[in-house]
């Protein structure tokens, strides 16, 4: 059954300016789904527009099967966690989660028993008689997720709700969130800019861009098999590594030709993939995982090496990041812990060739 649709859904301003293109999604009830892009592209508009805080210009948004285009906010019985907690300050935790459910006019026995239970849930019961102030930016935000739980709504919708925390307490609240959802199950709609959040949390990650959808796919979709250049380079942490070039293709093989003359071979498997693709200006794409300084390097039969200046090394504990000017360009190369390299030094970088990427250089389309 579907949780939320739309179809053919855009946004129009005043002015003339359209923000949203023609957006047509289908939600799962009970789907984890994460509307991700850059800033203006139309993602927290769109979660906007399925609230019913912004007017939708053309098309339809469906609930659980009833079109709530005209039905005002409260009618559509969703809940929305806001990046700026918005938290009545006089009042404290126990009347901040009641709140909402004394204006639908719940019963106070009713009432102790959804605010009990949704504290229970994001262990905050020793909270309840505190005041605003005296919360962390965590507790606040548990707070502000409690106050939607308490209504049991059909949809949870999630603007960027932690980019106000500091990066740990961000880290432990994406990890909240996810058991929140595993034990409750409501469709949730969560809106971020940041990729590393969208990756572990969805069941399925929407792309956006220029208020278009550019991708729609699980996350392991999204990364490993991106439909163009855009979705590649915004996911990942380093993103995906892209340097220019031309593909020569013949009944013989394939070969990559990069800036100074760089040739890396492709076996013969791919060349049904890129028939028709002879002496194409193309954009190769390579994750810095796909990346190492040793033969072996863990990567199978088909790999190929060139040449590389280290640019700068960023050690980070558990791993090191390595930054390589080769080709005409530069590439990050994630390594492990015990590489030593100095800027200026050159090294021979091995190149997983099963798990590069081909994108059009005119279009950012991938091959």
């Amino acid at each position: 059954m579907s949780g939320v649709s739309l179809k053919a859904v855009t946004k129009v301003y005043d002015s003339g300016v359209k923000v949203i293109h023609g957006v047509d999604l289908e939600i799962k009830q009970g789907e984890f789904v994460v509307f991700v892009g850059p800033s203006g592209c139309g993602k927290s508009t769109l979660l906007r527009m399925i609230a019913g805080l912004e007017s939708i210009s053309g098309g339809t948004i469906s609930i659980e099967g009833r079109v709530v285009n005209d039905l005002a906010p409260r009618e559509r019985d969703i809940a929305m966690v806001f990046q700026d907690y918005a938290l009545y300050p006089h009042k404290n935790v126990f009347e901040n989660l009641a709140f909402g459910l004394r204006l639908r006019k719940f019963s106070d026995d009713e009432i102790k028993k959804r605010v009990s239970d949704a504290a229970a849930i994001l262990k905050i019961e020793h909270l309840l008689e505190r005041k605003p102030r005296a919360l962390s930016g965590g507790q606040r935000q548990r707070v502000a997720m409690g106050r939607a739980i308490v209504r049991q709504p059909k949809a949870f919708l999630f603007d960027e709700p932690l980019s106000n925390l500091d990066a740990l307490l961000r880290s432990e609240m994406r990890t909240e969130i996810k058991k929140l959802h595993q034990r409750i199950g409501a469709t949730t709609i969560y809106v971020t800019h940041d990729q590393v959040e969208a990756m572990t949390l969805a069941e399925r990650i929407v792309v956006l861009s220029g208020g278009n959808i550019m991708q729609v796919g699980t996350p392991d979709a999204i990364y490993n098999q991106p439909v163009s250049k855009f979705v590649a380079g915004f996911t990942g942490s380093p993103p995906m590594n892209f340097l220019q070039g031309r593909l020569e293709v013949s009944a013989n093989g394939a070969l990559v030709i990069l800036s100074g003359g760089v040739r890396l071979p492709l076996a013969a498997s791919w060349l049904p993939k890129l028939a028709g693709a002879h002496g194409r200006e193309i954009e190769f794409g390579i994750r810095p995982e796909n990346i190492g300084v040793e033969a072996g390097a863990g990567f199978g039969a088909e790999r190929a090496a060139m040449s590389g200046t280290v640019v700068v090394a960023e050690p980070l504990g558990a791993e090191t990041l390595v930054t390589f000017a080769c080709a005409g360009g530069e590439v990050i190369a994630r390594m492990p812990p015990s590489v030593n390299y100095r800027p200026g030094e050159t090294a021979s970088i091995y190149v997983d060739m099963q798990k590069c990427h081909f994108f059009d250089h005119a279009n950012g389309v991938a091959l």
